[in-house]
């Protein structure tokens, strides 16, 4: 008998195919909000002008921004956009760009409502085994419109580097999902191509995880072999031709949902938290790290759960093949790094990669048990 919980999160709208300007110029229409804070993307407000159309639209309404996030959250960027976002005295927060800016303001939300003001202060706003402590619930909130698609704007959960430790760490609040997603395909345009199909491959890998994990259900099934199918078309015709917006938007909607496993309570494995190692530790993009890991660890996986990736594989357009040989080949044929040594990690660094993924969230809830360090590195070599 299935059992499970689906907690439907305090998102209001998802809006899809429509310009971003309009569509957040919009939302502050539904939501009766004046002071809208920017945080944005640092090459699309510096090379294009999206920003400003963005800006212009709102008016009045427009009352800051902040365009220098880095990769992978740290802590003192989120410090120093929430010092920003509190002295425009924001009622919104509005994000265009990648992951790092939509888990930072997140971050944001939550440093304003309970007066972080400097990096340590986060120490009291961290979750601690994926449980996060009592705290003041955020009361500004987030409009996301995401230029890559991994899918962080339909989480309630952000990761957040702690540059003394180089580790990345989880902050959790229901509340600090954003309250509309904005998937608009043209401002996609100006991303990177390896980031577009990177960030693919990682809302694949969320998809993945979530169909093979021991925890799945029939309501996250759904979800992740539809958003799986969408991935697996979508992101070679991007690849072909990088100004097909409906291959975007497929894409995009296959980003949304594979988000669906993770809202209804399934967890994700090893790939994830492993790369959330490799990420924090070695400054890994987070799409070349599911490129890296994710066929790796469904071998491993495989005798544990064989039946599960035959879904996996037959979502992708090829039933009967080997899920880590079809990943294996989809990812090559997209272009994107395929062993560790590809992103320059060798084999000195794999003890201490392992004993850090076994204080992850999600390596303890790995399909196949991972017990120890030990076994974290036998899927290290695997990708080696």
């Amino acid at each position: 008998m299935y059992t499970g919980r689906v907690v439907f999160g305090d998102m209001d709208e998802v809006v899809f195919g429509q310009p971003a300007a309009e569509a957040v110029a919009a939302q502050l229409d539904r939501l009766h909000l004046s002071r809208a804070f920017l945080m944005v993307s640092g090459t699309l407000n510096r090379n294009t002008d999206e920003i400003d159309k963005i800006r212009k639209r709102l008016g009045r309404r427009y009352v800051g921004s902040f365009d220098a996030m880095p990769a992978h959250t740290p802590r003192e960027a989120v410090v120093a956009a929430a010092e920003q976002a509190r002295a425009a005295g924001a009622d919104i927060i509005v994000t265009v760009g990648g992951g790092s800016i939509t888990d930072g303001a997140k971050a944001v939300q939550l440093c304003l409502a309970n007066d972080v003001r400097i990096a340590s202060d986060i120490d009291g706003i961290r979750a601690v085994n994926g449980v996060a402590p009592v705290m003041n619930a955020p009361k500004v909130r987030q409009i996301s419109v995401p230029t890559t698609i991994a899918g962080g704007e339909f989480s309630a959960i952000a990761g957040v580097t702690n540059t003394r430790t180089r580790v990345k760490e989880m902050l959790r609040h229901e509340l600090v999902i954003a309250r509309a997603a904005i998937l608009d395909p043209a401002i996609t345009i100006h991303t990177p191509e390896w980031l577009w199909l990177s960030t693919g491959i990682r809302a694949v890998d969320h998809c993945v995880e979530g169909l093979c994990s021991r925890e799945a259900h029939p309501y996250a099934d759904a979800h992740a072999l539809k958003g799986l199918s969408m991935l697996a078309q979508g992101l070679p015709r991007v690849k072909a031709n990088a100004g097909d917006l409906d291959a975007r938007l497929e894409c995009q909607i296959g980003a949304w949902l594979s988000m669906g496993p993770l809202a209804a309570g399934v967890p994700m494995g090893a790939s994830h938290g492993i790369g959330y190692v490799l990420g924090a530790m070695h400054d890994v993009p987070h799409g070349y790290t599911s490129c890296v890991m994710l066929p790796a660890v469904l071998r491993w996986n495989k005798s544990a759960n064989a039946k599960r990736q035959e879904l996996v594989s037959a979502a992708m357009g090829q039933p009967g093949r080997d899920a880590g040989d079809v990943l294996d080949d989809f990812i090559r044929a997209l272009g994107m790094p395929r062993s560790l040594q590809d992103i320059r990690i060798g084999p000195e660094s794999f003890d201490r990669i392992a004993e850090q993924a076994m204080a992850t969230p999600w390596v303890p809830r790995n399909p196949r048990k991972i017990d120890n360090p030990g076994q974290v590195r036998e899927i290290l070599v695997l990708a080696a």
